[in-house]
């Protein structure tokens, strides 16, 4: 094929210019194409653990919380330590340990039921989790009279999803501290921020009618 003399000359300057970047440039595909290589591989590994997390996480939930004891709590947090270590890069991880905890206090075992919800605290990649863990938290702060600290968990909550649940709870300190006018006033919050057709909802009423 034939060049003009401009496109002859704008030829000889590319192929100058690849003779000097040529070899440079072709890393830098190579290196794109293994990074876009390395992200697909990534991808795949991730949906992969995620598939396997989901069915650890169903098996482990399928386990029924009635007449927990202690022996079936502890199974029941084995098998949720190993989805939080194994995956817990999932969101399965930390409601694996929610639902421990739950079963560890079934079974009157606060203090490990504790540690499941802390790690959801720390872990959980889904920021409702991590605020259920710390609403339950606070729970069982309330439980051991540790109010002080309970109200340090609840005031760390800044999801206003959870405002109903936090304020009754918040209402149950006020209450252990014989403090009734803000426990009046937390229930009344409360109520507005709970489902009306829900257990809490009726007993939160309940306490503040209480309170006359």
């Amino acid at each position: 094929m034939a060049y003009d003399l401009e496109e002859q000359e704008q030829l000889d300057e590319f192929r100058a210019w690849w003779n000097k970047n040529g070899k440079l440039v072709t890393r830098l595909v190579i290196a794109a194409v293994v990074v876009y290589g390395g992200w697909q591989g990534y991808q795949s590994w991730m949906n992969s653990k995620a598939t396997a997390a989901s069915t650890a996480y169903q098996t482990l939930v399928s386990t029924s919380l009635l007449d927990v004891d202690s022996k079936k709590a502890e199974q029941i947090s084995k098998e949720a330590e190993a989805i939080e270590k194994d995956y817990s890069m999932t969101p399965y991880a930390g409601r694996a340990a929610l639902f421990a905890a739950h079963a560890l206090h079934e079974a009157k075992q606060s203090e490990a039921a504790e540690k499941q919800l802390r790690w959801a605290l720390a872990e959980a990649k889904e920021p409702a989790i991590k605020h259920m863990a710390a609403i339950e938290i606070a729970g069982l702060q309330i439980e051991r009279n540790a109010l002080d600290d309970a109200k340090k968990t609840l005031a760390a909550i800044d999801d206003k999803g959870f405002d109903g649940i936090k304020n009754a709870l918040l209402g149950d300190i006020y209450m252990a501290n014989k403090q009734e006018k803000e426990a009046k006033e937390a229930y009344n919050k409360a109520l507005s921020g709970l489902d009306p057709e829900g257990k809490l909802f009726y007993l939160t009423q309940q306490k503040l009618d209480a309170l006359g």
